[in-house]
């Protein structure tokens, strides 16, 4: 194996890594009602859509879009799992299954789950989403549904 080769697989997993961690961090920061890290993982040019929930274009309307989401539901907890993520230049596709709990002021306690279609690009050396779409596979109420222990109390922020 040469240099070259070496230095492809290493741009490879850098690249990877990168994604890995935005997807991360979009849980993270919708979980932690954090609109300083939702701003900073998107392009300015990026779209947010989620059906049912609402669609936002650009870090900020996004942020927006996550405040109206964030009084409705106040507690959140997302869980990404099994990326399969496709490079090809300064270009990504992913999708990711996602299940959420979430405690809705209005419904209670509800499981959604789906999968998100992800786009991402490498601008001035910098992998950001472009487009985050997410395709709803079911939401479910959770009756009777309540912690008994831990840091979060249920209610309005």
């Amino acid at each position: 194996m040469n240099l070259e080769t070496l230095a492809a697989r290493l741009e490879a997993l850098e690249s990877r890594a990168a994604i890995e961690s935005l997807i991360s961090a979009y849980a993270n920061a919708f979980d932690r009602l954090d609109p300083d890290l939702l701003r900073t993982i998107w392009h300015a040019d990026a779209v947010l859509d989620l059906p049912g929930f609402g669609e936002g274009a650009g870090p900020e309307g996004i942020v927006a879009m996550a405040h109206n989401n964030w009084r409705k539901m106040p507690h959140m907890h997302h869980w990404m799992a099994n990326p399969l993520i496709r490079i090809e230049g300064d270009v990504a596709t992913a999708t990711v299954a996602a299940d959420c709990l979430f405690h809705d002021l209005e419904k209670g306690p509800v499981q959604v789950s789906g999968l998100y279609h992800d786009c991402f690009e490498r601008r001035e050396g910098q992998w950001l989403f472009t487009k985050r779409r997410f395709e709803l596979h079911f939401l479910t109420p959770l009756e009777n549904w309540k912690p008994i222990a831990g840091s979060e109390a249920f209610g309005a922020i």
